[in-house]
Parts: C-alpha cells; structure tokens; sequence
C-alpha cells in the first residue's frame, strides 16, 4: 500500500489533518522556516548579481533530518504550508532541502482546515507557484537589505540593539507625523445652540439645534452668539416642514485580517499580536467536544472580502431557517474592489456556520469565544438583509433663521439581529407623530454652548492598521509583527489604547528622514508593495526589484556613514554631585532613557534618575518645571519637587502668563497658548521664546 507524508507548518494542525486522512498518511511539521539567511552575515551576494545564501535554520537540524528520513519512506510527499507567500516559500525551502525526486513532491493548499478542504486538496495538488515564492523572496531580500545596512549604523550613531526596518520605520515615521500635528494643533473656538421648545398638546419639550439661514452658519464667538440670540429673543416659532422618508443601513462585508484586528481592538480591547494569535489557534484547531480537534474558521491572513459559494449558499439556507427568508439577502454581496487586494483567498469567516459560538462555548477559552463570536457574528451579517429606518426631519424657522431636529426608527432590523457596531447602539430622537407644518411652538429656553476644536487623535494599534492598509504600506500578515516591533523596541509607548512616540522613537525617525528619505517616504514604500505584487502576478522579475533597491540604498548608507553626527544622549556633564564619591554626575541612555550615573564607573555604581530643566518655574509651588518620562516612555512635563507638588502638563509649559485670565501657557509649534481651555487665548511665538 502507498505510503504519503503530508508537511504541514504547524505542529497544531498535525493531530487535526492526520484524523482526516487516515492511516497512509503521515502528517509531520516544519515549525515554520526551515532555512533562511545567515545572522551573522549579509547571507546576499550582491557580487554574484544577488544571489541569495541559505543555511539551515540553528536548531532546525534534527527536526529535517527526521523529515528527510519519513521523505524517504514515502512514496508521495504532499507539501500543505499556508496559503499564502510565506507558505509556498517555506514549500519551496523544503523542497530544497529534503533533497527528494522533484516529481516526487507537490503543493497542496487549503483555506480551511476541514475534513472536505483537506481531502479535496489531496485529489489536486498542483506544482510550486514561483511567481509566489520569487514575491517572498524578494521581500525577504528588501527587509534584510534595510535592516542589515542600516541597523549598524544606528548602534553607530545612537545606541546599539536599534534596528531599522522596511515596513517598520515607515510605521515610525506616520505615528511621529501624527505627534507633530497634535502639539502644533492651535484650537479654535466655536459655538453651537440648541432650542427647546414646548408643543401643544405634548408633556415633552422638542429639542431642536440651530442651523443657520438657508445655509449653515457657524458661530465662532460669544460676541457672534450674544447678537444672534438678540435676534432670536422675540422671533416666531413656526414648523416650515415635516419630512418623512426610509433609509437603509447595509450589512457590513465579512472580515479581512486589517477589519479583524481594527473590530477586535475596538469592540474587545484586544492588541493586533493577541486577535493573530488566537485567530491562529482557531483555524489551526480546537478539541471541540464530541466533534473532536476541528478548524473553526478560515485562513487569517487575507485582505479579500470574498467567499466561496458554497460557504454564500450555506450561510443564506442557515439564515432562512433561522431568521426567516425575508433576513436573506437577495442581492450578490459586493466585494469591495481595491488595486491592492491580492484576494489570494477568502474573507475570514466559520468553517461551519451551523456551529454557533454558543455551542462551542465549553470548548473554546474566554478570549476564542469572543473571537469566535465576534468573526461568526460579522460573516453571518454579511450574508442578510438591510436594516430599514424611518426617518423624520422636521424644520423649524425663527424669522430669518431655521433649527433642524431629526430623528429616525428601526422598521426592519435586518442583519442588526445578529451584529451591531457602537455606531448602531446609539439612541436617537423620538418625535411626537403631533408635529405638523404650520404649527406654531413656543419657545422655553435657548442653550448656547462654547467649543474648541480638537487636536487629531493619537493613533492606536486600530487606527494605524487601517493608515498601513489605506496607504499600501505591508500587508495582512506584518502589521502585528511591525506594531510589535516599534513598541518591543521603544521607539513608541503604549497606553491606554493610544500610541506615544518616546524620545527613543523621535531620534531614529529623524535620521531615517535626513539619511534615507526614500526608506520613510510613505509613497515609495507603497510603490515597492505593489511591485512585489508584480512579481507575485509574473510581469515583473524578482531580481530586477533587488537590483534596482540595492544600489541607491548603499549610496545613502556610504553618505550616511561619514555625513550623520553622533547622537549625543549621553555623557553630558551635569551640576549633580554623585553622593557616593562627589564626581559630577553625566546622562547615561539606557533602555528607559536618560538617566545620572557617576563618571566614575565601574569603580562608583551610583545613578540617579534624569530631569531635564526646562528654564520654567512650576506655577503651582514655583520649583523648577523638568522633562520627565512616564514607565512607558512618554514625555510630560512635571515639578521637580514631586510628590510634594502634583503639577503635570503633557505640553511644554512657557514662562508666560496668560493675559487674558492668569493661568500658565503651553507651547503649541510656534504659538503660545493659554492652557485653560475654555480661555482659548493665542499668541505667536516670538524669537526669545
């Protein structure tokens, strides 16, 4: 009888696939990469029109020596690594290196791991897709082209254990953008009004917001607001138009990895690495109880919203049966069209959509719940009707001007019986059915309300997913690993939700600008996206991407090299004495930043926290204002005389005094402004400041 071996990537899908295909089958893993390049060399050699130099992972040796033994045994070798780039290149290193028959061996893939994808993936394997392999291994190529090169000069220039990197030092670079713009940001201030009104006949008053004339007019001031209310004191309150229409609301399309982890970070809290990681294990497999270890949902790496028919037919008969025929969509569902979906494969979605979360509950640990549910939850959305709204906008004038209210109610919930986003939890107005053209109101109080406009916010892991998707910068399977990076490397703080630059982080970003622009440059690094693209579709060669990179790349590396100063973080003399000995204390940089150690090392130990003076007396106890850092690396600035004195201001106080009501100001780019927000006081920056 014929003997197969079927190489899987992850020791978690063995037990799963071996149980599908019974006893001529031997299912063993690769943990992964089996070869790569080299850590302590290029491992590319640019002389010899850069051919590639791999080696055999460390402590992958035993573990392909196995392999290579089962190889022998078997009469067919069925290679099932993921389907994607990184899986056919990880088919192609094994076919490298198990050293078999070429006929031998074959590709097979599936989306999902269950018992009908795996068997109809054994009846048509199919040869290696280069043009895949050759799209990975040019990118493997780029990024250790960046991060081999300039790396070093980062430990150069700044401190060792930096690194660079190809998608990460773009992402770097939007989030220190994003912190320019939030303290150049200088707030403006606005005011809105809001009328209520009493109807005939109705206990409840109407609210209504003022609008404008037959355009809308803003209100920037208190002197604008003072005259229109003088305007408005004695009008005629008269309803102009009762307005009734519907509205639909569509179902959402099913998740990609970039939704996925932007919904899971919203709606669950959950880090880009953690929603990877336990959508992971549910498309590797779960011991369900009394089915067995089962893939509960489709491959997690995608940026294609499509789906397979036969998962559409399924999910429309479940919704019939279980909602009703009137809850099926009837139109084909659109797939959202983008020149950068590789749509490799399907959306992600449950293997089973019979398979509720709340059977498999018992089985799954909290946080796979929550995943499950929430994935099963938006796939089968996706699939049902509209939800209907009716709408009611009514127009009220007084004299010159007009307020507007409007309201709205569900008439049909539609795909909202199964998922609803934060958005669609939102209560709207109710209005009395009384409201009628022509109807006089009485006016009972008018609430004016002072604004300022807001600073954009700081980025969290879910807002940069979506920037690095929109701008084509990596793709589905790097943007955990490159948020992971920037933040295991501190060069970006995390708290809360929101993401910090640290001082660490605005330092590399200003080198990686002045010495390799192209690298930072947001378009470039989308450009050399789609070119891999290129390579994966066959019209462009994967050496032609290298050779075109590498060259303008050391050009900029050489001129770096002798041009950039050293950063000087440390050994800054300052007036601290070392009680220890009575040296003059310098500024160290260490993992946390800046701190006071004795000159005297290793002979005195002696440090001492770092606080920068800013020149600015505290305007609570009139100590001196440093820079200090929170544990996770953010700047703030607070009294040298804490925890006695509690001042803290998160932008740059001033010596200045506001002239308006008294309190300190903060620096804002080249402005100052009044800290008190509701004063709203700005001045320009003067070169003494």
């Amino acid at each position: 009888m014929a003997k197969y071996l079927v190489i899987v990537e992850s020791p978690a899908k063995v037990k799963t696939i071996k149980k599908f295909l019974g006893s001529n089958y031997d299912v063993q893993a690769s943990n992964g990469h089996v070869r790569d390049f080299p850590k302590s060399q290029f491992g590319i050699d640019v002389e010899n029109d850069f051919e590639p130099k791999y080696i055999t992972i460390r402590g992958k040796g035993e573990l392909l020596s196995n392999l290579r033994k089962a190889a022998k045994k078997a009469d067919k070798i069925y290679l099932a690594t993921d389907p994607d780039r990184e899986g056919e290149a990880i088919s192609w290193h094994l076919m490298q290196a198990l050293k078999e028959d070429p006929s031998k061996m074959c590709r097979i893939s599936f989306n999902e791991i269950t018992k009908t994808a795996v068997k109809n993936s054994i009846k048509q394997p199919r040869d290696l897709d280069m043009n895949l392999v050759d799209a990975q291994q040019a990118r493997r190529m780029l990024d250790r082209m960046v991060g081999y090169t300039i790396s070093p000069l980062l430990w150069v220039k700044v401190k060792r254990g930096l690194s660079a990197g190809r998608v990460q030092s773009v992402a770097l670079r939007i989030i220190c953008d994003r912190e320019d713009e939030i303290n150049s940001f200088i707030p403006e201030e606005y005011w809105s009004l809001e009328g209520e009104f009493r109807v005939k006949g109705e206990k409840k008053p109407l609210q209504a917001k003022f609008y404008g004339t037959d355009k809308k007019l803003p209100i920037h001031n208190k002197a604008e607001m003072d005259e229109l209310l003088g305007k408005l004191e004695n009008a005629e309150y008269e309803i102009t138009e009762v307005k009734k229409g519907e509205r639909i609301k569509n179902a959402p399309l099913p998740f990609t990895t970039s939704t996925l982890q932007q919904e899971a970070a919203k709606t669950l809290n959950f880090s880009t690495q953690k929603t990877m990681r336990l959508a992971q294990q549910l498309y590797e497999g779960i011991d369900i109880k009394g089915s067995g270890t089962v893939g509960l949902i489709s491959y997690l790496r995608t940026d294609s919203t499509r789906i397979s028919q036969e998962a559409d037919e399924a999910a429309r008969t479940y919704i019939g049966e279980q909602y009703g025929e009137n809850y099926v969509s009837t139109s084909g569902k659109m797939v959202k069209k983008d020149q950068k979906i590789q749509d490799a494969h399907e959306a992600i979605r449950p293997t089973d959509i019979t398979r509720t979360p709340v059977m498999v509950k018992e089985s799954l640990s909290r946080d796979q719940f929550r995943l499950y549910q929430l994935i099963w939850k938006r796939f089968t959305a996706s699939r049902m009707s509209a939800a209907k709204y009716e709408t009611t906008s009514v127009k009220i004038s007084a004299g010159e001007y007009t307020f507007t209210v409007a309201a709205s109610k569900i008439i049909f919930d539609g795909f909202m019986s199964v998922y609803m986003q934060e958005e669609d939890n939102q209560k709207g107005n109710v209005l009395s059915q009384s409201l009628e053209k022509g109807m006089k109101l009485q006016l009972t109080e008018l609430k004016p309300e002072q604004h300022f406009t807001q600073p954009p916010a700081h980025y969290t892991e879910a807002s940069l997913v979506k920037a690095l998707e929109e701008q084509g910068i990596g793709r589905p399977s790097t943007y955990a690993p490159t948020i992971t990076t920037i933040i295991s490397r501190r060069y970006v703080s995390k708290e809360q939700k929101n993401l910090y630059v640290t001082e660490l982080g605005e330092v590399v970003n200003n080198i990686m600008k002045q010495a390799f622009p192209s690298i930072v440059d947001v378009r470039f690094t989308a450009m050399m996206e789609g070119l891999l693209d290129c390579v994966e579709e066959g019209t462009v060669q994967w050496k032609t991407v290298v050779r075109n990179f590498y060259p303008d790349l050391k050009r900029d590396v050489d001129a770096a090299e002798k041009e950039l100063e050293k950063v000087e973080i440390q050994d800054e003399v300052t007036d601290e004495i070392c009680d220890v000995c009575g040296r003059n204390m310098v500024i160290k940089y260490g993992p946390h930043g800046r701190f006071l150690a004795c000159p005297g090392f290793p002979e005195c130990r002696n440090t001492k926290p770092y606080y920068e003076k800013i020149g600015v007396a505290c305007p609570k106890c009139g100590k001196d204002v440093v820079l200090k850092k929170t544990q996770k690396g953010r700047k703030y600035y607070g009294c040298i005389d804490n925890p006695e004195c509690d001042f803290m201001s998160w932008q740059k106080p001033s010596a200045k005094k506001c002239p308006v009501c008294g309190s300190y100001m903060v620096e804002k780019g080249n402005k100052i402004v009044c800290s008190e927000t509701t004063c709203g006081y700005v001045e320009q920056k003067s070169k003494e400041d």
